[in-house]
C-alpha cells in the first residue's frame, strides 16, 4: 500500500507538516466518525485562541497517544517495565521545532527538566503532530515557576455520582469563591467531572495555593453533603471529591480546549456557568463541536484579567483547626503531614505524635 503523503496545517503565522495524515486516531463511534490525526492538528489550530489563553508562557507536559485511542492502548504508569503506546512526556521531544521554547522545572524530587512552554499555536499543532491530545500546564508562568498564578479546584466524581452531581458542587462552589471576593471560571473535564479556575496573584508558593484548596474544599464540604475532601477512597462515600493535591507542585489537569483520550473525542470544554446548570452530556463537546463554540466566543476571555486573593481561602484552612493532608505518593514526606497509610490498615500502636503534632512511624526498639 502506498505510504499517504503529508499534509500541512496553517498554525498562525506557520505551516506545520503532518505525517501519516489519514491514520485514525479515535475510532468511530455510534455519534461520531473515525478522527484522523489530521483532524487532530487541524483541530489544534481551530481552537488556538482559547488554547493559548491556557497554555501560553506555561510549562507543559504532553499526553502522547501516537497509536491512537483504541482499545488495548493504555496510559503508562511510569512504573519501571511498563510499557505502553501512550505515554506523558515532561521533557521537550527530540526533533523539536527551533521556534519551539522551554522552560525549566524543578520536580518535588528536586531533579529539573525543560519542560515545552507554548508561546504561539504553531507549538500546540507540532504537539499534536507528535502525538499530544492532552496538554497538562502548570499552574505558573515562565517568568516566575515557584509561585501559582492559578487555583484549581478539581471537583471528581467518585463512584455513585455523575456529572449531574460534580455540576451542583460546581454550583456551590462559586457562591462560596464569591463570598471569598474571587471569581471562578468553569470547564468539564471532558469526562465526568468538572473543573473550576481562579486567577491569584503570583504571590504564593505552591504549599500555600495547595492549603487554600485544602480550606476551601473543607468549606464547601461543609455547605454541600455531597462534598468530601477525604484523601482515602474507602472514607469519601458517593460524593465528590474535591482533589485539593491537584495543586502540589508538578501535578497537572488537562487545559482548557484540551482532546482527551476517550471514544467520540470528549473536550475539556469552557463554558458560562449559565451554561454549566444546563449541560447534561459533557460528551457531546468535542472535537466537532467545539470549534464553532469558540468562534462564537470564549467564555474565559476575561480571566486573565480576574486575578485575586486566597488569603480568605488561608483563612478557612487554619479556621478549619484540621491541619494538614496527605500528599501524593511520589511527593517527599512533608512538614506536619499525617500518615500514608489508609485508615483500615493503620495500626496505631505503630505511630507516635511528634513535637508539631503530626503523627510519625514509631522507630522500632
Amino acid at each position: 500500500m502506498a505510504k499517504t503523503a503529508a499534509a500541512e496545517v496553517q498554525a498562525g503565522d506557520r505551516v506545520v507538516r503532518i505525517s501519516s495524515p489519514d491514520r485514525v486516531i479515535y475510532p468511530a463511534t455510534d455519534s461520531t466518525p473515525d478522527i484522523t490525526k489530521l483532524q487532530v492538528a487541524e483541530y489544534v489550530a481551530a481552537v488556538g485562541e482559547g488554547l493559548m489563553r491556557a497554555l501560553r508562557d506555561r510549562p507543559t507536559a504532553l499526553e502522547r497517544w501516537p497509536a491512537g485511542v483504541h482499545p488495548g492502548i493504555k496510559l503508562s504508569t511510569g512504573r519501571p517495565g511498563d510499557k505502553s503506546d501512550a505515554f506523558y512526556q515532561k521533557r521537550v521531544p527530540q526533533g523539536a521545532p527551533d521556534y519551539l521554547e522551554s522552560v525549566e522545572v524543578t520536580f518535588p524530587s528536586g531533579r529539573t527538566a525543560a519542560e515545552v512552554c507554548p508561546t504561539e499555536i504553531a507549538v500546540p499543532v507540532w504537539c499534536a503532530q507528535m502525538g499530544t491530545l492532552t496538554f497538562h500546564p502548570w499552574p505558573v508562568r515562565r517568568s516566575d515557576v515557584d509561585h501559582p498564578d492559578e487555583l484549581r479546584i478539581d471537583l471528581d466524581p467518585q463512584p455513585g455520582t455523575g456529572f449531574a452531581e460534580a455540576v451542583q458542587a460546581a454550583l456551590v462552589a462559586r457562591e462560596l469563591l464569591t463570598e471569598a471576593g474571587l471569581t471562578g471560571y468553569v470547564k468539564t473535564s471532558g469526562n465526568r467531572g468538572v473543573h473550576v479556575y481562579v486567577r491569584i496573584g503570583p504571590r504564593w508558593d505552591f504549599v500555600d495555593v495547595r492549603h487554600a484548596a485544602i480550606g476551601f474544599g473543607r468549606r464547601l464540604e461543609q455547605r454541600s453533603e455531597g462534598v468530601t475532601t477525604a484523601w482515602w477512597k474507602e472514607e469519601r462515600g458517593e460524593r465528590i471529591f474535591v482533589d485539593f493535591n491537584q495543586n502540589c507542585r508538578d501535578r497537572t489537569i488537562a487545559s482548557a480546549y484540551s482532546l482527551r483520550p476517550l471514544p467520540g473525542a470528549p473536550v475539556s470544554t469552557p463554558l458560562s456557568w449559565e451554561e454549566l446548570a444546563t449541560t447534561t452530556d459533557p460528551r457531546s463537546l468535542n472535537l466537532f463541536t467545539v470549534p464553532e463554540r469558540l468562534a462564537d466566543g470564549d467564555p474565559w476571555a476575561g480571566i486573565d484579567e480576574s486575578a485575586g486573593s486566597i488569603e480568605p481561602l488561608l483563612e478557612w484552612y487554619e479556621e478549619s483547626g484540621l491541619g494538614e493532608m496527605p500528599y501524593p505518593p511520589d511527593h517527599p514526606k512533608m512538614p506536619g503531614e499525617p500518615p500514608r497509610v489508609q485508615p483500615s490498615k493503620k495500626n496505631a500502636a505503630n505511630w507516635e505524635t511528634d513535637e508539631t503534632g503530626a503523627e510519625r512511624r514509631r522507630e522500632k526498639a
